[in-house]
Parts: structure tokens; sequence; C-alpha cells
């Protein structure tokens, strides 16, 4: 689990291309099993790597509300796309867990827990909002009373292999949120691509460890040079903006306004933007049963506030109509959210803008809340 350190900590190297691509042998002689990027039905995701070769070589993503695609570059970046629809809860906070199992025997049922075996898993491309995404989940599983025991268990094995943006896609706005363009903290290795290489930012020891096994340079004047003005790029590509001003007090002033009607005329109640999220960690927990009746798993799945059944208690519904569901997630996720937890629980990383099917977009719907509070 990366150590939080700032940018100013950390020592910096290149990395040349041929060596990156030795980088995944590194990691799997280090027992690491590699999660990255890579191109699946038309989209980038976060799966499994073997080599460089996986990786979406020369692709970019063209997103905007409601509308995704894939577009081929005029170079061979490797990391020169923004975020798919993948998110790296899915690897610490798993969509399917079983919790524990019970086996019906000649001696009555027999409970046991299950243990799993956990992989060490090695995250690369982790873009900064991502970053921040992981540290608010922390916060949520690790950071209270009740540790969440299967997420502690994949989290403190990860190693965390940033990559700092290059390019930012129109539904963007971390710079709103502070929460990116650049890698700031919560990573144990840093990489900004160039042309022939990467500068990569060591912040850990286990960072050290995978750069010893590899053959570095030391940073120029031109590549140190080369590397700002690539993440600057990113920056000056971001025009989304969220107004964060007292926006806790605006929305829960706001419960009763117009615009929730007007939203719920547009919201499918789909649950897209809650499972593309890198924060929502809502779920719930079923009985399995087999064809038998004699083996029964209780299972963690997760779940959503916008489906109906998520607030069913005492016999009804909390929040039965689009409207409430819309409300809830929104207000939850700018406003109460950091009564909860200290924070924001939205990065900036513009997923639940891109993967909405009717194109919702919750910056313009803060800012038109915000307007007609003015009024």
């Amino acid at each position: 689990m990366s150590e939080e350190l700032q940018v100013e900590d950390v020592r910096s190297c290149f990395l040349s291309s041929e060596q990156f691509a030795k980088l995944f042998e590194v990691l799997y002689g280090l027992d690491y099993e590699v999660i990255g990027p890579t191109i699946d039905q038309g989209a980038i995701t976060y799966d499994r790597l073997t080599s460089v070769n996986d990786l979406p070589r020369g692709w970019t993503d063209i997103q905007e509300p409601g509308k995704y695609r894939l577009q081929e570059r005029d170079d061979d970046a490797l990391f020169g796309y923004s975020v798919g629809p993948h998110s790296w809860k899915k690897n610490l906070f798993p969509p399917v867990s079983t919790l524990s199992v019970a086996d019906r025997t000649d001696e009555g049922w027999q409970f046991t827990e299950v243990e799993e075996d956990l992989p060490k898993m090695a995250f690369l491309g982790v873009r900064a909002c991502e970053l921040a995404a992981l540290k608010i989940q922390d916060r949520v599983f690790l950071g209270g009373a009740y540790v969440d025991p299967i997420y502690q268990g994949r989290r403190v094995q990860a190693l965390v292999i940033a990559v700092n943006c290059t390019q930012a896609a129109a539904t963007c706005f971390c710079t709103s949120m502070k929460s990116g363009p650049r890698c700031q903290s919560g990573f144990d290795l840093a990489l900004t691509e160039l042309p022939d290489g990467f500068v990569v930012e060591i912040a850990t020891p286990a960072g050290e460890t995978v750069i010893e096994a590899l053959r570095t340079q030391e940073l120029s004047e031109d590549q140190l040079s080369q590397a700002t003005a690539a993440r600057q790029q990113a920056v000056d590509q971001i025009e989304r903006e969220l107004d964060t001003t007292d926006i806790r007090d605006l929305l829960m002033s706001n419960l009763e306004s117009p615009r929730w009607d007007d939203i719920a005329e547009r919201c499918l109640s789909c649950t897209n933007c809650t499972m593309v999220c890198p924060t929502c960690f809502c779920s719930s927990v079923e009985e399995v049963s087999d064809l038998t009746g004699d083996h029964v798993e209780r299972q963690r799945e997760w779940d959503s506030c916008f489906n109906m059944n998520f607030s069913y208690m005492n016999g009804g519904l909390v929040r039965n109509n689009v409207r409430n569901r819309y409300r809830q997630w929104m207000t939850h996720k700018l406003a109460t959210w950091i009564d909860q937890f200290g924070t924001s629980g939205c990065v900036g990383c513009g997923r639940c803008i891109t993967w909405c099917p009717v194109g919702i977009d919750l910056t313009q719907e803060a800012a038109a809340i915000r307007k007609d509070s003015q009024k």
C-alpha cells in the first residue's frame, strides 16, 4: 500500500521504452499480478496484462456526455487516453464477494468464513483522479472503527504505478476537485510518458525495488522540460468546471429545488453513474443457495442508490421515485459525504457524465441549482 508522500519527496530518473517493456518481467518476478489498461469491446478497460503488447498502444478515447469511442492516434503512445469505464475499485472492492458459507451435514449446519488466497497486484496506469479515489475509499473501508477485511487484504499488497495525464477528455474536471491531472501522492512510482521513454518518480521502497531491477538513466534538463510541457497540456485542455464554493450548504438548502424534477424527467435510474464511479461503495448482502439447498453462500454484491429496492425498509420504500434517488446520489456525493468522511466523494474523473446514457452532467446540474438559488 502506497505511502502518503508528496512529489517533492521523490527522486526521479529516466526509463527508456526498451527498459519499460522489461517492467512486466520484473513485476512478475516479484510475484505481482499486473493489472492495467487494455482494449476490450471497444473501450479501454483494466484487466490482467502479460506484456507491453497488451497496452492500448496508439489509441486514445474521445468522450462527451453520453458518448465514448476509441480513435487511433498519430503516434505510438501507450497511455495516450484519459479514463475508461473501469476503475481500480473492482480490484479492491470486488463486485461479488463470498463472505461465508454454510453446509448441511449429518451433525447439522456447519458455518465457515471464506479465506481468500489474495494475489499481489500491481496497478499500472493509475491516474491522479484515481489516486484521489483510492484515498477516499481507504478512508471509507480502513479509516473508521470498522475495517473491511476484504478491502484491507487486497489494498495492503497493492503496488501503485501511476501515470500522469498528458491529455484530458472533454468530461474531465479534476482541476475543480484539486485531484489532478498531476499525480501528487499515494503512488509507489509515477510515470510521465515521452516519445522515447518515461520520466519516473520513485516515492516508496517498494517502488525503489522495482526500479533497481531496471536500467535507468539520469534525467536531462530537456527531458524534465518535455515532461512538464506534456503534463501542462492536460491542464490546458480541461474546460469543464464544478464550482465547489459552499457546495454542501448549497445543495442541502435546495432539497426542494424544481431542478430535481427536471433531472428526473431525463434520468433513467439505470445505475451507470454509480457503477463507473471510482468511489461509490453501496452494496447489499444476499443468501445464495445451490439447487439441493444443502450449500448456502452469503455474498456481498455491488448495489446502487438508484435501485428502487435499495431504500426498502420496514415494509416500504424510502426513495420511491427517480427524483429522490438522483437527489440522494448527488447530495451524498457532493455534500453529506463531507459530513461523513471530511471530503467530497467526487474526484472529477467525469465517468458519470460520459457513461450516462442521456448525458446528464452533474457539473451543469450543480451550476443550475446555484443559479436558481441566486435568483
